[in-house]
């Protein structure tokens, strides 16, 4: 796990600077410190735990509630593919397949030059309109293997 060096202890800073330092403000700040630096170190929840006096424990057990919350360095784009019964019903397998062939990782990897990540989620609302996914927080329904090649080719363009 990469550590946050003196320059990323400044950005922290920064980050904290914008909230009160009280407890209701945890999910906020994780949301912006995982938006930031693409995951939350150990050392920055210590850093959390100390600005907002809680227990390191507390950020803990909300991490580990919210699945977009991650203590590992993600690529720039993170597919999060649904993984309810009613992708499932849709087609997902097919889509699992193809997302894994263009990209050559399985799912829960990312690629080496950090582009993309793979990860199944839970039902993001798209039930009417599965097979369904997010791409960072943009979200993409009625997949078919050739509108993810295309995804996937856009997504590559942008860089």
């Amino acid at each position: 796990m990469a550590n946050i060096d003196i320059c990323g202890k400044q950005e922290l800073k920064s980050v904290l600077e914008r909230f009160r330092p009280e407890r209701d403000q945890l999910l906020p700040i994780l949301i912006d410190v995982n938006r930031k630096f693409g995951f939350i170190s150990p050392e920055a929840m210590m850093e959390i735990a100390e600005f907002l006096d809680i227990p390191v424990a507390e950020i803990h057990g909300v991490m580990s509630f919210y699945h977009f919350l991650g203590t590992e360095k993600k690529g720039k784009y993170v597919i999060r593919l649904c993984k309810t019964i009613s992708c499932e019903m849709a087609g997902k397998e097919r889509i699992v397949r193809i997302l894994e062939k263009e990209l050559g990782i399985k799912f829960g990897e990312t690629t080496k030059d950090e582009m993309f990540s793979l990860e199944f989620t839970n039902c993001i609302g798209m039930c009417g309109e599965s097979p369904a996914m997010l791409v960072n927080e943009k979200v993409y329904t009625h997949l078919t293997p050739e509108k993810v090649i295309d995804i996937i080719d856009e997504l590559r363009k942008r860089g």
